[in-house]
Formats: C-alpha cells, sequence, structure tokens
C-alpha cells in the first residue's frame, strides 16, 4: 500500500490531464453555460452575471414565443422521432439478420446505404426536397389528365413530416443502426441457434427466444440512436419538411428573434429530452444483460 501511495505519476500524466479536463469543457461547457442563464430572474439577460434565479423563463416559454407554437414543434418533433425510432429499428434487425448470409451485391447495397454519412446533409436535404416537388409536379399532372378537379385543387403538396421528412432522417439514423446490428451479428455465436433447432424449436422460436434476448440491448441502443439523430436534426430537415417545423428548425429561427433567456430554457428543455431518453436507454440495456445472463 505504501508502495503504491508512493509511486510518481509518469512525466506526461498532468500535461494530458490538463489537455482532457480543456476538452470536456469545451465540450460541455456551453450546454452547462445555457442551463444556468436559463434559470434567471425576471430581470436577467443574455449573458452573465446572473440576476436571480427562478422559473420565470420556463413559465414565458410555456406562454408561448410571438408567433411561434412551440408546443406543436414539440410534439412533431417527439412524433417524429419516435416513428423513426421504430423504422431504424425494425430496418436495421431486418437487415442485419439478411447480411449474415451471402447476398448477390450485398457489398455494393452496404455500401451505398453509408455514402449518406459521407455527403454533406445539406445536399441530400436538397435531393429529397427536389424528388417531392416533382413528385407533386407529377400528381397535378395526372390529376389535371383525368379532369379531377376538386381533387386538384385540395391537392398540397406530398412534402411532410412523415413522408419526406422521415425518408431525410433515415438516412441519417439508419447507417448507425446497420453498422451496430453487423457489429453485433459478427460476434454472434450461432452456436445458439443450432442449439435451439437440435430441441424442436421453429425459426420463430428460435428468433423470439434465443436470438432476441441476445440482441436486446443493441436493439435499445439502436432505438436511442435513432430517437436522439432525429430529434436534433436540423440540415437533413430544412429543405424536405414542407410547410412545418420541427423544434430544432424552430428554435434556429428564434435564436435571431428572441433575445430573452426564453431561448435558453427551449434549449434546456430539448437538452433534458434527450437525456432523458439516454438514461431509458440505458437503464433499459443494462436490465435486459442482467436478465439475459439471470440463471433460469
Amino acid at each position: 500500500m505504501s508502495q503504491r501511495i508512493g509511486e510518481q505519476r509518469a512525466p506526461g500524466f498532468w500535461p494530458l490531464a490538463i489537455v482532457f479536463a480543456l476538452f470536456v469543457l469545451f465540450l460541455y461547457g456551453p450546454m452547462i453555460t445555457i442551463f444556468i442563464l436559463s434559470f434567471q430572474g425576471p430581470e436577467g439577460g443574455l449573458t452573465f452575471p446572473l440576476r436571480g434565479v427562478s422559473l420565470h423563463w420556463f413559465h414565458k416559454l410555456a406562454e408561448g414565443l410571438g408567433t411561434v407554437d412551440i408546443g406543436a414543434a414539440f410534439r412533431r418533433s417527439l412524433a417524429l422521432g419516435a416513428v423513426v425510432m421504430g423504422f431504424t429499428v425494425v430496418l436495421s434487425v431486418l437487415a442485419g439478420l439478411a447480411f449474415r448470409k451471402k447476398l448477390k451485391g450485398s457489398n455494393a447495397l452496404f455500401f451505398v446505404t453509408v455514402a449518406s454519412l459521407i455527403m454533406p446533409s445539406i445536399i441530400i436535404s436538397l435531393g429529397i426536397g427536389l424528388q417531392f416537388r416533382l413528385l407533386d409536379t407529377g400528381i397535378k399532372s395526372v390529376l389535371a389528365a383525368v379532369d379531377a378537379a376538386t381533387l386538384l385543387e385540395g391537392y398540397g403538396t406530398a412534402l411532410g413530416l412523415f413522408s419526406s421528412a422521415l425518408g431525410a432522417h433515415l438516412t441519417w439514423t439508419l447507417p448507425f443502426g446497420l453498422l451496430i446490428m453487423f457489429a453485433v451479428f459478427n460476434r454472434f455465436n450461432p452456436a445458439y441457434e443450432e442449439a435451439a433447432r437440435d430441441l424442436g424449436a421453429t425459426p420463430w422460436q428460435t428468433f423470439r427466444f434465443v436470438v432476441l434476448p441476445l440482441i436486446g440491448p443493441s436493439i435499445v441502443g439502436i432505438g436511442m440512436f435513432g430517437f436522439t439523430l432525429s430529434w436534433d436534426e436540423i440540415a437533413r430537415t430544412s429543405q424536405a419538411i414542407g410547410d412545418v417545423n420541427t423544434l430544432p428548425l424552430e428554435l434556429q429561427g428564434l435564436t435571431s428573434t428572441v433575445t430573452t433567456p426564453s431561448i435558453y430554457a427551449l434549449g434546456t428543455v430539448t437538452t433534458v429530452v434527450s437525456l432523458l431518453v439516454m438514461a431509458v436507454a440505458l437503464g433499459t440495456a443494462a436490465l435486459l444483460r442482467r436478465r439475459a445472463v439471470r440463471p433460469r
């Protein structure tokens, strides 16, 4: 014990420790600053020093920020994030199962899928928006050709929260889900499935009672990635959502018009939602791991 206490740090320890501390401060300092400033009193401003401590600006946020309906934008982002999460989980698991076997053209399919990670987000958004506008033109031409005047007058656009925006977000979340599933199944021992089949289990029973519990924590992680990536996305949404806005887009627009700590209160709320989703995901993954190793 005395020998361990007497040991000296390596010469590079403190410089590296200082660099790491500065990195953490750079990474989380802005978020902590926003948290603190959002709890200012009624006389508070956008900078330090802190003028009182209260929930005043959260009450102002609940009342609304000018003509912007924050509640509606919040609900749209939650709904879109939930749908993106569901699609990301299901498609990633199915693709992971499919890629366990040799598929013709699987390499090309994989590179096409992950290519969206290296393309500029705004270009993807513009491309999806253009595709749906061309689709609008085609639909209107067909309606005009069949003389469906009523439908033509009532038709707006195919751009929307669960059409173009959903597709744009999936180009961002699906590659992450696929990469996680490929890594999981690369380490997966097929002996478990063979043992289940030897005991008379059907393919569905093997998946439900053997494969699914083992990959459950990873599926939870994919769901967390799907929701949080969608919840914070701006660039891929900007040109592909149509005539409504998600919460990040509203927040981006408010930064140039709102000059009170209400904008910090909104940032705090959105960050807390992300942290809660991550906490629930980590807790669920830990619970699934504990159940998987528990003796029966």
